[in-house]
């Protein structure tokens, strides 16, 4: 298992594991869709894939968010794993190396909208998002702290335009 930036030539394979993730999960392939708009705006800050045998069986994106206090954010959103590789701890790996590389590049913390059961697996947590601001709430809205301090004081983030959030 090789887990690397994503490059041009991946875009096609990406949509089509994210569709097959997402599709397998909820029953609704928007995530896919979101991807390839993230991208397409620049708003690709950190983007990975994991490959086995030359096939990409995972992906990750991570969007920058804007703070009002200057602070560097980021959103995770999506993870995803072809159906027959779920549940294989290929999402938790994904997310490590991804938060390694946020981290690297000066994000202090990483927000995630997703299931209350599964990102706490990583370090996420409800009540850490509680001093952000944003258009979500409740026990999926969910943070990560990359920086020590980096959710102590309130702040308001704003998402990328792909979200179509206002």
């Amino acid at each position: 298992m090789v887990i690397r930036p994503a490059a041009p030539e991946d875009y096609a394979a990406i949509h089509a594991v994210v569709t097959a993730a997402f599709t397998a999960q909820f029953g609704k392939a928007d995530e896919a869709d979101l991807v390839d708009a993230l991208r397409a705006d620049g708003d690709a800050l950190v983007e990975l894939v994991a490959v086995e045998d030359d096939k990409i069986v995972g992906h990750i994106l991570f969007s920058p968010l804007v703070t009002d206090t200057g602070a560097r954010f980021a959103a995770l959103a999506p993870v995803s794993v072809t159906p027959g590789r779920q549940k294989d701890g290929l999402g938790i790996m994904l997310m490590q190396v991804g938060h390694e590389l946020c981290r690297a590049a000066g994000v202090e913390a990483i927000i995630v909208l997703g299931h209350p059961a599964y990102y706490p697996r990583v370090g996420y947590s409800a009540d850490a998002a509680k001093s952000v601001r944003a258009p979500f709430s409740g026990p999926s809205f969910m943070a990560l702290a990359l920086k020590s301090g980096a959710l102590d004081q309130p702040v308001t983030i704003t998402y990328a335009k792909a979200f179509g959030l206002k």
